[in-house]
């Protein structure tokens, strides 16, 4: 291995080529350890606290092993960034010629089997769509990779999307006529033969890990993972190691069967019929249970009168449009598909139906007794779930086999400096840990402040004591904040409140809300506008990088503990309390711990902002579990006087601004 001193040093190939690089001793202790990782194959969980520059710290040693290396990313932006922009600049500069490979989840490519369909079939909602439609295709013949990421004039939620691209379900694989000029197998074929293959977490566990969708040769040739934003694997594995079945699935495969049908059985006429009653028992199962946002255990919302009918109504729906498809199935590959993928369905629902009642019935009494069995409830669909209870037996099960280094890193991952919770969660007893705080000056450039005669979180009008005690700080920072709430109904009803005092005082200040244009809309505004205010929810919490003065203030509205009454917390917590152990302090602290850490992690993202996190809980400090929260911060000054943050910002603005 080269020498990682000089290649982090200020006169080093990274400060040559990037111009914006700063030598930092954290770094270079990081990648040291995470090179001596991959030289032994270990495991190594690792927190680089904000500004540390983890990114290049994995990189180099990743890029200089040689061998063959997977990175794991949360989210699609950081994948696109580490694709296009840190990968390449990272191997111009140490001068090695790995190849490197971009993989998405097939819903990311278009699909010309779908688009094809979706033209004969022409049944889109809006005339926008089928606008959307047409540029897909002038995309679709231009386009190299088939990335929708790079048709840049159809928005990310076009329900032109969902036509012109495939799923894992309705993928027909080696039976495809496409398959030559097929974008998924096209990107897959380049992940086998680089040196560095780029994914997220969710691709990982669904095609790497469970090797669902034919790509179980990708992990065995590789020897070194590397996850960034670690701190959401353990939910992330949970998803994957459990079953979700979700009505949208059901229309999905309805309208599938419906535009196969139109091509290659017209003159079946009960067929149209089966998938049209298939998706109304869809919808009719989502509309028996009331409310939206909602995560609620089976046992409840089986109680639920009308649910047991419309669930009745979808299995018996999904009997018949078997025995349709049944008959017709050999007239083309869609329908053979469409026939496969009900049958998938109707296994599923099965499952889920028989784990409380009959564990034989299920999936074996191992399942029914590890698993939670909920429901979750959107605005236009719902999920029937079981979640495993525990994923670390199946995570260790995952990396057991071939020796390779396995890296874990993130901005959070430790309470305090302990990694017991994370560890524990995803079953990483034989794992290195280190932690590297922060080089920012948090002393000198940011202030916590928590606000004095809060209520009780739990009170009814505590949203409202949440808006008048920000308020002052808002005015005094000139907008340029983040209020980040930790339910949808309070980041609602706190933004009604600010919009009262915005226009009681006259102040010219933008108020943008979660949920009025995607996020990366939103953000754009944001920075663009320079003194907005914008209010939202978990989704702001992470991955969300705003640097300069735009932003200035991030109010925190409570500690952000998940609701007790989830229903897959409660049967973790129920199962802890039964082995005799402290559910909150061994689970539920840590986790809110880690929360925090990536909503007050907003605040400070470069050496030169300067900001004021405002954390309204008064469990911060009336509780004696807050000093292990504040504890866990970076190490701000702190305040519990507003009077210290407006001379923070400087004199309050004045009303009428």
């Amino acid at each position: 291995m080269p020498d990682l001193d000089r290649i982090f040093a200020p006169e080093g190939p990274l400060a040559a080529a990037v111009p914006a690089f700063r030598a930092r001793p954290q770094q270079v202790e990081m990648a040291q350890r995470i090179a001596e990782a991959i030289a032994n194959n270990q495991a190594l969980v690792a927190e680089a606290g904000t500004g540390t520059g983890k990114t290049f710290a994995y990189l180099v040693p990743a890029l200089l092993s040689g061998g063959k290396v997977i990175v794991s990313t949360g989210t699609k932006t950081l994948q696109d960034q580490l694709f296009n922009r840190d990968l390449p600049t990272v191997r111009d500069a140490l001068g090695v010629g790995a190849s490197i490979a971009l993989l998405k989840g097939r819903a990311n490519y278009v699909c010309p089997y779908h688009l094809e369909r979706a033209l004969s079939a022409a049944r889109l909602a809006t005339r926008e769509e089928a606008a959307h439609l047409r540029k897909i295709v002038r995309f679709a013949e231009r386009t190299r990779t088939g990335d929708r990421a790079e048709c840049i004039d159809v928005p990310e939620d076009s329900g032109a999307w969902a036509v012109a691209t495939s799923t894992r379900e309705n993928c027909l694989g080696q039976e495809c006529p496409h398959q030559k000029g097929c974008f998924v197998l096209a990107a897959r074929q380049d992940a086998l033969t680089a040196d560095v293959v780029v994914v997220n977490h969710h691709l990982f566990f669904a095609d790497v890990m469970l090797k669902d969708e034919g790509m179980g040769e990708l992990l065995p040739a590789c020897n070194t993972v590397i996850f960034d934003e670690a701190h959401q694997l353990p939910e992330v594995a949970g998803l994957f190691f459990g079953e979700s079945l979700s009505t949208t699935q059901i229309i999905e495969l309805a309208r599938d069967t419906r535009n196969e049908g139109i091509i290659a059985a017209k003159d079946y006429a009960p067929l149209q019929e089966a998938a049209s009653a298939l998706e109304k028992a869809a919808r009719d199962l989502r509309l028996a249970v009331k409310g939206e946002n909602l995560r609620l255990p089976a046992g409840r919302i089986e109680a639920e009168a009308g649910f047991e009918d419309a669930l009745h109504g979808l299995v018996g729906a999904i009997a018949e449009s078997i025995r349709h498809l049944d008959s017709q199935a050999e007239r083309g590959e869609g329908l053979a598909n469409c026939l496969r993928r009900s049958h998938e369905l109707a296994a599923a629902l099965k499952r889920w139906r028989g784990v409380g009642v009959d564990p034989q019935a299920a999936a074996g009494e191992e399942l029914a007794d590890e698993v939670v069995k909920w429901v979750e409830v959107y605005s236009q669909a719902m999920s029937l779930n079981l979640t495993p209870l525990d994923i670390a037996p199946i995570f260790q099960r995952q990396m057991e086999g071939h020796p390779r280094a396995w890296i874990f890193a993130s901005a959070t991952l430790a309470v305090g400096s302990n990694f017991s919770h994370y560890c524990g969660e995803l079953g990483l007893t034989e794992a290195a840990t280190a932690i590297w705080g922060s080089p920012f000056d948090y002393e000198r450039n940011a202030l916590l402040y928590a606000p004095t005669h809060m209520p009780d979180p739990n009170s009814p009008l505590y949203q409202e004591a949440v808006a008048e005690a920000a308020w002052p700080a808002i005015r005094a920072s000139g907008g340029r904040a983040f209020v980040l709430c930790t339910s949808l109904r309070a980041m609602r009803r706190i933004r009604e409140l600010l919009q009262d005092k915005l226009a009681a005082e006259g102040l010219d200040l933008p108020l943008l809300m979660q949920g009025e244009g995607s996020r990366s809309e939103l953000l754009e505004r944001f920075r663009f506008l320079g003194n907005a205010i914008l209010v939202a929810s978990q989704s702001f919490w992470e991955g969300v990088d705003v640097r300069g003065e735009a932003l200035s203030l991030v109010v925190i509205d409570k500690l952000p503990f998940a609701p007790p009454d989830d229903p897959v917390l409660a049967a973790r917590i129920d199962k802890l309390r039964a082995a005799g152990r402290n559910p909150f302090l061994e689970y539920q602290l840590p986790r809110a711990v880690i929360n925090m850490k990536q909503g007050s992690g907003r605040l400070i993202r470069d050496e030169s902002d300067r900001g004021v996190l405002m954390i309204c809980d008064p469990r911060l400090t009336g509780k004696p579990y807050g000093k292990a929260i504040w504890r866990s911060l970076p190490p701000m000054r702190r305040t519990r006087e507003i009077a210290e943050v407006e001379a923070f910002f400087g004199e309050p603005v004045k009303s009428g601004a």
